[in-house]
């Protein structure tokens, strides 16, 4: 029975499961990278003011 994958130097090495560069879907366009990062970076601010928010009011009790 054949294994799978490539013989380097002696050692067995499985096949690559992963590409080495992940495709950028083609129908998105740079504006709509560009604005899901913004809304990436806003709800991150978002989320981080409101724990700390969340850790005054604690505090406060």
């Amino acid at each position: 029975m054949a294994r799978k994958g490539a013989v380097n130097d002696g050692r067995f090495r499985p096949e690559k499961r992963f590409p080495l560069i992940v495709p950028v879907q083609p129908n998105l366009t740079l504006q709509e990278l560009a604005m899901a990062d913004l809304a990436f970076v806003f709800t991150t601010i978002a989320a981080v003011a409101t724990g700390v928010l969340v850790a005054k009011g604690v505090a406060k009790l």
